[in-house]
């Protein structure tokens, strides 16, 4: 069999082709968000409120005094009105922050016939539709690069607002944010930096005691490989193009470093204690949606569902 040699093209594209998308991808901003809108909602409406007693500030209930509890938490002024002891319980409030990193990289923009959207607007729904949801809990979270943590419930408009701004951002991971001890990060993007990048930028982070939550979008495209023929290549960050002459002779060696690569990467999530998702975009937000918030919100230990399901990885 005669493989015809690839050729690679140095030449840069036009800047106009990212320009055009990122524009198409401000226009839609308003689709997005009302998607992110629908996944919280549906997803809420399956879920308990994370409200319950606990260390806090905020008063939560009136409950009846139990035996054997010390006296002095007994709420004397509410108790007078009835012929019950009651006690007083507050709000648990989270210790913790929760920070979003959305991959705005031009490789996001990537989108084959077989998807239903492109990688960064799946990635733009996922992060706010998690934003919305743990905020109506009760978290504090962060946009990284567009809004400092908070719990104001309209967190997700000013974020959409923001992309639609300035939608291309950098590829490379959030290593210089002041991240906070114990807060927890989730990372949006596809993931195809050098794995040596990859593998720093993780550790990097990790070492200030950030506990991370992986999620990796791809196209289908990028993980079947269905080309053929004569087929051109082109790396939207570099600039490079590559042109094969027939497609499907390196179908197998792609193949293999893309499995190699999801491999190092579940094994560096497993080392540092993290949690790893793969999502294709031919599948519904709702699924890493859901998963997400589940390890983020398990019970009183929030790292709780995190760390059960650390390292694994799941194709949703």
């Amino acid at each position: 069999m005669v493989v015809a040699r690839p050729e690679l093209d140095t030449t840069p594209p036009a800047a106009a082709d990212i320009g055009r998308q990122a524009a198409e991808l401000s226009a839609r901003m308003p689709d997005l968000l009302i998607q992110a809108r629908l996944v919280a909602n549906t997803i809420a409406h399956g879920i308990h409120g994370r409200r319950r007693a606990g260390p806090g500030e905020t008063f939560w209930q009136f409950r009846h005094f139990q035996s054997g509890e010390p006296a002095k938490r007994i709420d004397w002024r509410r108790s007078a009105r009835d012929d019950h002891l009651y006690v007083r319980e507050k709000e648990w409030e989270a210790a913790h922050t929760v920070w979003i990193w959305i991959d705005r990289s031009p490789s996001m923009y990537f989108r084959s016939q077989l998807g239903q959207a492109r990688k960064i607007e799946r990635a733009v729904v996922i992060g706010l539709a998690l934003t919305d949801l743990l905020i109506r809990g009760g978290e504090r979270v962060g946009l990284v690069g567009l809004i400092a943590p908070s719990a104001r419930r309209n967190a997700i408009e000013t974020a959409a607002q923001l992309i639609a701004h300035d939608p291309i951002g950098e590829d490379r991971l959030p290593t210089e944010v002041p991240f906070g001890r114990f807060s927890d990060l989730v990372i949006l993007g596809d993931l195809l930096e050098p794995l040596q990048t990859l593998e720093a930028g993780l550790t990097g982070i990790a070492g200030r005691q950030v506990h991370g939550h992986v999620v990796q979008i791809l196209d289908p495209a990028e993980e079947t490989f269905p080309f053929a023929g004569r087929t051109e290549f082109h790396d939207a960050a570099s600039g490079l193009t590559y042109t094969a002459g027939r497609a499907e002779a390196i179908r197998g060696a792609y193949l293999a470093r893309m499995a190699e690569r999801r491999r190092r990467l579940r094994a560096l999530s497993d080392r540092l204690g993290w949690s790893c998702t793969v999502h294709h975009t031919d599948h519904p937000a709702q699924q890493p949606v859901l998963a997400l918030h589940a390890r983020l919100s398990g019970g009183s230990n929030p790292r709780a569902g995190a760390s059960a399901a650390a390292g694994r990885e799941a194709s949703v």
